[in-house]
């Protein structure tokens, strides 16, 4: 019997002071890769009962790497966006040219702030019942597209939190509202499955759809 190779491998990435443990999915000889940030609980947490990690398996077997990141202090947006900025160095030395982020919750905020910093190797940006504080750089991401994902039932991250970053962003940008999910979406998993996918393939695969 063959014995079935791990799905991911745990990787350190170290700090002058702390390290961060990330959940590697690589994906030989990729060019492109997927950050994905979690919330408040640590950031190894997903949306739809582990759909990072599904997902993630996926896009490794279409040659596109990902790394999920665990933030050093969730409770702290300033260091979970260093987090997040060393996750995608961490890509670029692995030979990532582009890359999308990702972002769950409070991680949303994260997502948008860190790829505001990363103009050249970040070439898009989901968010997922995302926060409002934090997002104010969302008006700083054009041209590069954002998606913003949300449920109609979300009472932690309402729809209007999904509003306000929709407005203050510009073109490309898509607002998708998923009727009668809340804010963890277990309910959902293959709506938001396809939300996600359809914005990720635009963006690395057909990146010529996205502009406005």
């Amino acid at each position: 019997m063959t014995k079935e190779q791990p799905t991911y491998r745990a990787v350190r990435l170290f700090t002058e002071d702390s390290s961060v443990l990330c959940y590697q999915y690589d994906a030989p000889s990729a060019t492109s890769g997927i950050i994905w940030l979690g919330g408040v609980r640590g950031g190894l947490d997903s949306p739809a009962s582990g759909l990072y990690g599904r997902l993630a398996v996926e896009y490794r077997s279409k040659r596109i790497s990902s790394l999920r990141i665990r933030y050093r202090a969730p409770s702290d947006f300033e260091r979970c966006v260093e987090d997040a900025l060393l996750g995608i160095q961490f890509l670029i030395q692995r030979g990532i040219s582009q890359a999308i982020v990702v972002g769950y919750s409070m991680g949303g905020a994260v997502a948008i702030e860190a790829a505001a910093i990363s103009p050249d190797i970040v070439k898009g940006v989901a968010v997922i019942a995302s926060q409002s504080y934090g997002t104010t750089a969302a008006s700083r991401l054009s041209p590069r597209p954002l998606a913003v994902i949300q449920g109609d039932r979300d009472v932690i991250a309402t729809v209007e939190s999904a509003t306000y970053i929709y407005q203050r962003a510009r073109e490309p940008k898509e607002l998708v509202v998923i009727p009668g999910a809340d804010h963890s979406f277990d309910q959902h998993p293959g709506e938001l499955q396809r939300a996600l996918e359809e914005f990720i393939d635009r963006v690395v695969l057909n990146p010529q759809s996205n502009v406005a």
